[in-house]
């Protein structure tokens, strides 16, 4: 159960960074005068949060969580980054999205021991079945 919830989370931080990928392409051609905050429908996940929840989820260590959590600032600095950036066609945005999700992964599973990063690539099989099985659009 909390392996799933972990996976939702995960699932819709992957999510969330493609819809804002799509929805910032679309308003662009729809009127280039929109703020980024009119365009930021969804909620982002505060990296320490994340951090101290993948703590317990994986049996860390204080130090891997402290660890972790700058890698996590860094992902969202860039995401952030990203969906500013109005240039980008949307496939090189997904092509981005995804190598900053894969590297801050690699990064993380770099600290984990092996028990903790069998449990971890568990979780990202489980977020990325979640997000296939998810329509189109949401």
């Amino acid at each position: 159960m909390n392996t799933k919830r972990i996976a939702i989370v995960l699932g819709a931080l992957l999510s969330a960074g493609m819809a804002m990928a799509q929805t910032g392409d679309q308003a662009q051609a729809q009127s280039g005068s929109q703020s980024t905050q009119e365009m930021k429908p969804h909620r982002q996940m505060d990296p320490a949060k994340q951090a101290k929840h993948l703590g317990k989820k994986l049996g860390l260590s204080r130090d891997q969580v402290a660890q972790i959590q700058p890698i996590l600032v860094d992902r969202r600095q860039q995401m952030q980054t990203l969906r500013a950036d109005t240039s980008l066609a949307p496939q090189n945005r997904r092509a981005k999205i995804q190598s900053i999700m894969q590297d801050s992964e690699a990064k993380i599973e770099a600290l984990l021991n092996d028990t903790q990063k069998q449990q971890f690539e568990q979780m990202l099989q489980e977020r990325r079945a979640h997000h296939e099985t998810r329509p189109q659009g949401l």
